[in-house]
């Protein structure tokens, strides 16, 4: 749904209409100037946008913290298949030990010195299959952690979508409220001119003023709204908002629930995380019952060993060599027979884990159903709010035009003008309200359907986040040496942004409402 028709119709800048003056005759005889409005000036025509839905959302894409966190978490995840892999793989260590015997009866015969050095070669036979669980569950998890990432970037672009939707109804709420003010500031100064010369009472003059004085309430109001849009803006997309483009159409929404919901069912990243993280939870179960079976590994050991100059004559007498080298080979088998229960107690919390793993599939598939049939639901509704608010917004036009003619020849009062003024503008609010609604149900419907995604959106301005990349690059390293860089921040920060104002660019709204409510008087 585009914003188009708000942003070239009712819900762009319009420019005070000046007035002009003419002589009337007060109560007493004398003459009193009456201010009058005169026809509106040409329109000055809106700035250009400075930036697009779609470099906001690159942008966010670029510099958003919580997209950056999530990646940094999910090359973390991706170290885990190695670190599981590593207790398959042969280890080895070397020793180092010196001896120096401060007493020993047998010093005559024994060597009191000696020096060790010596590699270790440890090969691990059989592990119960905890090892191979072990790759299976860290694997599934890193496929779980890339979906989470995918669901971060719909959640984030939500936001950021919102963020700028927000902007762009409140800067036209703000114009509408801002024009509002201006006619009912000529219109009080209008109407107290016509109280000198007797047209009007001291009822309508407050009437007027009392109208004015709740307007220019509201105007702050809706401004300090605008300035909390910008702030969120900032949070979210990393930047201020410039001129911001009306945002393009939503693609392939769909129109009935049901195919919505098979949609999600099928595509939802955070759904496809949970069930990835259940099937990840039932390898954990069988790495807890591999703690209850044999496991088998072989030794190999070489070492050289020095006596330092301690082999007594007799030790030589015997072949006691001063130096030598030591080699062994070891298979060992070990098999539990009581380890206090842990083994038991391990199994019974993971398959606890697992059965939260597969409540939270449950849970998540209703989170996701509630969400598009609320999205859905929304939309829709936020539609026919749009059709209703531009019946309404018509309606009032004519109504306003209707009573200001009535006015002219008394039977309408000034306070029947601005309540018609009044309900022309909250018309034109529900309008660019509806607008706004439309917009962010139905992203949020596309990114709980699976289609809110940085490759989904067809992004262009560089290169696209690819965390299979980094899992590719370390799920077969090995080596004990090897690390990356220093970490440095990727994202931006906004303490040097200026606090944002209330300013809004000029532009056009609807010419009824910069009309004088002096209706007894033509404009020249």
């Amino acid at each position: 749904m585009r914003f188009s028709t708000l942003l070239l119709g009712v819900c762009l800048t319009a420019l005070a209409v000046p007035a002009v003056a003419q002589t009337r005759t007060t109560r007493d005889g004398t003459a009193a100037t009456v201010r009058v409005q005169s026809e509106s000036p040409a329109p000055e025509a809106p700035p250009q946008p400075t930036t697009t839905l779609a470099e906001a959302l690159w942008q966010t894409y670029s510099t958003n913290p919580n997209l950056a966190v999530e990646r940094a978490n999910q090359r973390a995840n991706d170290e885990n298949v190695p670190i599981a892999r590593s207790s398959a793989l042969p280890g080895i260590s070397g020793t180092g030990s010196i001896n120096d015997s401060v007493y020993d009866t047998d010093a005559t015969f024994l060597p009191t010195r000696s020096a060790r050095l010596g590699v270790n070669l440890s090969v691990p036979l059989y592990q119960g299959g905890s090892v191979r669980n072990s790759i299976r569950a860290a694997e599934t998890r890193v496929d779980a952690g890339v979906a989470n990432l995918r669901g971060t970037e719909s959640d984030v672009f939500t936001q950021a979508v919102t963020a700028y939707s927000d902007v762009i109804r409140d800067e036209a709420i703000v114009r509408l409220n801002q024009q509002n003010v201006r006619v009912l500031e000529v219109n009080l100064q209008a109407t107290r001119d016509r109280f000198e010369v007797g047209d009007l009472t001291r009822t309508d003059v407050a009437q007027s003023e009392a109208r004015l004085a709740l307007a220019q309430g509201q105007l702050r109001t809706v401004e300090a709204r605008l300035i909390g849009s910008r702030e969120s803006y900032i949070r979210v997309i990393g930047v201020a908002p410039g001129v911001l483009a009306p945002p393009p159409p939503l693609p392939n929404l769909p129109e009935d629930p049901v195919s919505a919901e098979q949609i999600a069912l099928a595509n939802n990243p955070f759904l496809d995380a949970a069930e990835k993280a259940r099937i990840a939870s039932r390898y954990d179960v069988s790495v807890a019952r591999a703690g209850r079976l044999p496991t088998v590994s072989l030794g190999v050991n070489n070492s050289y060993y020095n006596n330092l100059g301690s082999v007594g004559a007799q030790a030589r007498a015997f072949g006691t060599a001063e130096d030598g080298f030591a080699n062994s080979l070891t298979a060992q088998l070990t098999l539990p027979i009581f380890q206090g229960g842990r083994p038991a107690a391990q199994i019974r919390q993971a398959q606890a884990r697992q059965a939260a793993a597969i409540e939270q599939v449950t849970f998540t598939e209703r989170g996701v159903i509630a969400q598009v049939r609320s999205a859905l639901a929304s939309y829709q509704s936020s539609l026919r709010v749009i059709e209703s608010s531009r019946v309404a917004v018509q309606a009032n036009q004519l109504s306003l035009e209707g009573v200001r003619a009535e006015n002219s020849v008394g039977t309408r009062t000034i306070l029947e003008i601005l309540n018609a003024e009044q309900e022309l503008l909250n018309a034109q609010v529900t309008l660019v309200t509806a607008e706004r609604d439309a917009y962010v149900a139905g992203f949020t419907l596309l990114a709980a359907m699976g289609r809110a995604q940085a490759d989904a959106l067809d992004l262009d301005g560089g290169q696209l986040y690819d965390p299979e990349a980094n899992y590719k690059r370390v799920r077969n390293r090995w080596g004990d040496w090897t690390n990356d860089p220093e970490p440095t921040a990727a994202s931006t920060r906004t303490a040097g942004t200026t606090p944002q104002k209330a300013d809004v660019a000029p532009g056009q709204l609807d010419p009824l409402l910069q009309r004088s409510v002096d209706t007894t008087v033509t404009n020249p």
